[in-house]
């Protein structure tokens, strides 16, 4: 089903418990991000992000394009000042520091923004048409929305370095290779992998499932040390929620368990 209470343009929002679904939705820009784009999903992953009933969020765009980059005519024109006051890439922390899983669902394009997007998910299913690229160095600029960064984590310096310098993709092959995406299968079958795969992980116990996207994402910005720290915080803390208890006894009853998200 869909969403009637949130009306938007830029994206379509389904719902079907225990999943969402955005799509991107400007087919005739290739689903260029401009800024009224990324507040509806902005507005939408914030809205997600505190539905109960919804456990895991899947991104997509269409079969011949995930997002071909940023809208370039918002910004030709623009001075450093002019950025500055928009502050466009501030709403991409709202992805950032989203609490739920979000599964991107990539097809054909990838670029610019529309890569970083894709980089700033959780996970990534690729169909074989996929192309993955930061190709801002070919109109005067670079990536400004997490690409050097998430890039450099996922594929490494000389890799990374490649990819921004030249502006040239990677095939969804190579980016599997390389571990930048999770699976990748027939054009036909993208979303419903990736469909599948959140049922997968709607099906887990909430809480866990939100420490344990917290604790792996940290392990990108701490030691070693402070992460395995961080871990065995978090690791505790689930022994204060009704879930482990439940998790255990159905284990030990040999039973399924019923999670209560709490």
């Amino acid at each position: 089903m869909t969403a009637p209470e949130r009306n938007y343009t830029d994206i379509v929002l389904a719902i079907d418990e225990p999943i969402a679904t955005i799509s991107l939705n400007r087919p005739k820009a290739l689903n260029a991000l401009n800024s009224a784009l990324m507040r509806e999903l902005c507005d939408a992953l914030t809205w997600l992000d505190d539905r109960d009933g919804v456990r895991c969020v899947v991104l997509t765009g269409n079969e011949r394009v995930f997002a071909a980059g940023a809208d370039i005519k918002e910004m030709a024109e623009a001075t450093a000042v002019d950025m500055l006051n928009r502050n466009n890439l501030a709403r991409w922390d709202v992805i950032r520091k989203l609490r739920k899983p979000i599964i991107a669902a990539v097809s054909g394009w990838a670029l610019g923004g529309g890569c970083e997007l894709a980089l700033a998910c959780d996970m990534i299913v690729a169909s074989e048409t996929a192309r993955f690229g930061q190709p801002e160095i070919n109109i005067g600029v670079m990536p400004g929305a997490g690409g050097t960064q998430r890039l450099t984590r996922a594929l490494g310096k000389a890799k990374a370095m490649e990819l921004v310098l030249t502006g040239d993709p990677i095939s969804a092959a190579e980016a599997y290779a390389r571990g930048l995406v999770n699976r990748v299968v027939p054009v036909e079958l993208y979303l419903e992998e990736a469909q599948k795969l959140a049922l997968r992980i709607a099906a887990q116990p909430p809480v866990a499932v939100r420490l344990a996207k917290d604790a792996v994402l940290k392990a990108r910005d701490l030691t070693i040390e402070e992460g395995l720290d961080y871990e065995r915080r978090l690791f505790y803390l689930l022994f204060a929620t009704e879930d482990q208890k439940e998790g255990m006894a159905a284990f030990v009853e040999k039973r399924p368990a019923g999670w209560k998200g709490r």
